[in-house]
């Protein structure tokens, strides 16, 4: 991921700045990386968890008039999105990492084509 930019520092095809500044953006691009794999994992946990709080409310015996009003479901829900963000803080069930490592692979392709379509053709 770093080695486009040190390489052309290097061969003198871009100043210490420049090389400074495009690490600094590979680093923000990772961390945005990082951030939406696991905002969308903590999304994902919270819609599983509330979608099995609601089938187990609905079970025999269970108070439907209790649990119908609308500000309770919505409570619950929160609660809900709260858990699946905290369970993802502690480490998540692995599906952050897997969709960063990819993305990561992603932007690491595309960088080395961008500076494939970058060099100058003989």
């Amino acid at each position: 991921m770093l080695e486009t930019p040190l390489l052309n520092l290097i061969d003198g095809s871009t100043t210490a700045t420049d090389a400074h500044t495009q690490i600094a953006e590979q680093y923000r691009e990772g961390a945005k990386i990082e951030n939406s794999a696991k905002d969308f994992e903590s999304l994902l946990l919270g819609n599983w968890l509330q979608q099995a709080e609601e089938s187990f409310a609905k079970l025999p015996g269970s108070d439907d008039e209790e649990n119908s009003g609308s500000v309770t479901a919505q409570f619950q829900g929160i609660a809900m999105q709260s858990l699946g963000t905290a369970i993802t803080a502690a480490g998540g069930i692995g599906l952050a990492k897997m969709i960063s490592g990819q993305l990561h692979t992603v932007a690491e392709g595309t960088a080395a084509a961008e500076a494939a379509m970058s060099l100058p053709h003989s």
